[in-house]
Formats: C-alpha cells, structure tokens, sequence
C-alpha cells in the first residue's frame, strides 16, 4: 500500500505530466483523483488477503477447481461485511472498482484505460508494487542480498507514457498509455529486473525450498482430509479461509510431528526434522535434456518403479515472463520502447529448476543405481517420419 501511494503520486504530480496522452487518461476532477487514490490502497492493502497458508505453495493443488487466491480475495472485497466498511469511508469506495484493481479484470474482459493504469502500478509484470514489494520484503528476510536495488530512484523515474510511435514487441499499436520511466531510471529498472531473476533463480527455485512446497502439500492435504474438510481441500467460505493462517498450519505440523505413529506424523517429521526431507538425487543436464525433454520424467517413472510412488518426488517450474518492454521517455522527450534502449532487458533469461527427489534412505543406492543405467532410462525422443514430405528423398527427422 505504501508503494503504490509513492508510485501514484508521483505520476499524478502535474510536473511530471508532458504528454497530452498522459493528461487525458487521468481524471480531471481532484475530488475524482482522490477517490481513485483511496480505492488504489485499498486494492494494495487486500491484494493478497486470499492466500493460503505459506502463500502460493498450495493453492493449485488444495484449492477446488475453480479457485485460487485471486478469487478468494475478491470474495473478501466484495463480503458483505467489507461492503459495509468501504461504504462508510469519505468518501465511500464502490467494492467492484477496489477488486478490479486488486485482481484485475475477468478472463475475456479488459478494463478502461485509467483503471488499467491503476492495476499495472499495483500488478504490472515490470513496475508493479506488488513486485517490488515482494522483492525488496524477502531478501531482507531470507537474509541475502539478490533481491536489493534502488527502488527510490525507480519510482522517482515512473510516468504515464504514451506508447512508442516506432519498436516495441508491439511496433505502438496500443494506443493507451501505460507506466514507463524516464531515461535517468533505466538502470534502476534493469536492476529490478535481474533482482527479480537472481531471486527466483537463487531463492524461489531452490532444490531445497521447493521439496519444502511438496512437503507442505503432502501434509496439508493428510492434515486437511482426517480433520474433516472435503477431498483434503482448504475452506472457501470466507470464515473457514480466514480461519486457518500459517499459525494454524505450523501448529497442526509440530503437533502431528510430535504424535502417535502414522501416515501424518511421517509427512510432518519430512517438514521439521532435517534428515527425513527429501534430497534432489538427479537434474536433468543439457546432454539429458537434448536426448529427450522428459528426461526427469522417465527418471521418475524408473526410481517409482525401483522404490515405491512415495519414495520419489518430480518437480518441474519455468518462470517464464512476457518481453519486459515498456516506454521509455529520453532526455529529449522522445519516447521509445525500453528495448531499443537496453541490451539487456531483452536478453534476460527464464528461471527454471527441474528436480527429482527421493526418501533420503534411498539416496546412496540410487545415486549408484542412475550411474550405472542413465543411459537406459533416458530414451531418445521419437520423432515422426515422413517420407513424403522430406526434401530431396531424405526422410523427415
């Protein structure tokens, strides 16, 4: 919340406004302004109130179809408990207007160009608070330095900025303005962006954080099933969400880790004592992947085979993230896309990891085991032939 007031501010000061594009998207009502500044905090404040436990390491399998923690804090927004209390702010906030800007639109739908800008300072794939919050928020706490960088100087570059009249991954044909910065913050952009890589690829796809996430799965579902809840899934109604937070979760693990012999006991003990967390016994190498791309998978189905379903954990991610192209205002006013004016912000790759796990039990002997047969799990990809189709009589490949 206190990101996206700085970022608002800032590009709502009549200073900063040179374009007539920027001017026409505002309100020009001051009472209009500060309407859409409450309702923008407001949106910060609930964006995340949604979240499971442990935030994101659960919700795809522990949510019902249909769900995840966007919906559920839009619910929240819109409960008729919060309608009460947005209505009796000054001015009152209309509840659809916060969720938009907290969740962004429905699938299919698109908003008008203000509100958009509004979403992107709060979600947007480059600028967004939310980003830049959760950076800067857990690098302190994971005590490491990859996530820092100079978040002052970005936000004090950050316009509303047409978009460019020549490149661009969309060669300008949007024609809303959108959040760009100005030429003297291209490096403090640079800098958020191989932050949010090196974090992702250095903390959030760790081998060691990510058996973590499966564990936490693997227990939380037990846990959830013989507490009563159905299929092993967390609650939707708003009380029974906000009812259950990482407290709650932690005390069911140190409890369960502490109790009578069985399955819940065993899947808590893989959480809180070291030496039963499961261990990463193979990544895929380039030579594995270029024999065959489900190298981890056919590894996976083998060591199954070889020690039992729960012995064996797969775990593939790929933070793949869409051309970080914005407008870039330079000294001279010209407006170009940020990609014509950086090298690097096109070449910055996809965070990946891709690991497969086994009960530590197991470790010695199927590191000796995928030594010696590797190169019988791992098959080629079979490629299709066609004979017809194939230049100059060769077959196809």
């Amino acid at each position: 919340m206190e990101l996206v007031t700085q970022i608002f501010n800032v590009i709502t000061d009549p200073r900063h406004l040179h374009h007539d594009e920027a001017r026409d998207v505002m309100p020009a009502d001051t009472d209009a302004l500060s309407y859409w500044r409450a309702v923008l905090r407001m949106a910060a404040l609930f964006h995340d109130t949604g979240h499971l436990p442990f935030s994101h390491g659960a919700e795809k399998e522990l949510l019902p179809e249909g769900w995840d923690h966007e919906r559920l804090s839009r619910e929240l927004i819109l409960s008729d408990e919060m309608s009460k209390v947005w209505a009796s702010m000054e001015p009152p906030l209309t509840p659809e207007h916060i969720a938009l800007l907290a969740v962004g639109p429905a699938e299919g739908e698109t908003l008008p160009p203000w509100q958009a800008l509004l979403n992107e300072i709060l979600t947007g794939n480059v600028f967004g608070a939310d980003r830049i919050d959760y950076l800067l928020r857990d690098s302190h706490h994971a005590g490491v330095q990859y996530g820092r960088f100079d978040h002052f100087r970005l936000i004090d570059t950050m316009r509303i900025l047409p978009p460019p009249k020549v490149g661009g991954s969309d060669g300008g044909a949007s024609r809303d303005p959108s959040l760009g910065i100005e030429d003297g913050g291209r490096e403090s952009a640079e800098a958020l962006l191989l932050a949010r890589y090196a974090m992702f690829s250095q903390v959030y796809l760790h081998r060691t954080r990510r058996i973590y996430d499966l564990h936490l799965v693997d227990f939380a579902q037990q846990w959830l099933t013989e507490t009563g809840h159905e299929d092993g899934r967390f609650p939707i109604d708003l009380d029974g969400h906000l009812s259950l937070t990482d407290n709650e979760l932690l005390a069911a693990i140190y409890a369960a880790a502490a109790g009578p012999e069985g399955r819940l006991r065993t899947l808590a003990r893989r959480i809180t004592v070291r030496s039963e967390r499961y261990v990463s016994v193979y990544e895929p190498s380039p030579g594995d992947l270029a024999t065959n791309v489900e190298a981890a998978s056919q590894v996976t189905a083998a060591l199954v085979e070889r020690y039992g379903e729960d012995a064996v954990r797969h775990d593939s991610y790929a933070k793949v993230d869409d051309p970080f192209d914005f407008s870039l205002q330079r000294r001279s006013g010209e407006v170009i896309s940020s990609t014509s004016a950086s090298e690097l912000l096109g070449h910055i790759p996809a965070a990946r990891t891709e690991s497969v796990y086994c009960d530590r039990q197991y470790l010695s002997d199927a590191e000796r085991w995928l030594a010696s047969n590797k190169d019988q799990i791992i098959q080629p990809t079979e490629h299709e032939e066609d004979d017809d189709d194939a230049p100059d009589g060769k077959e196809g490949t």
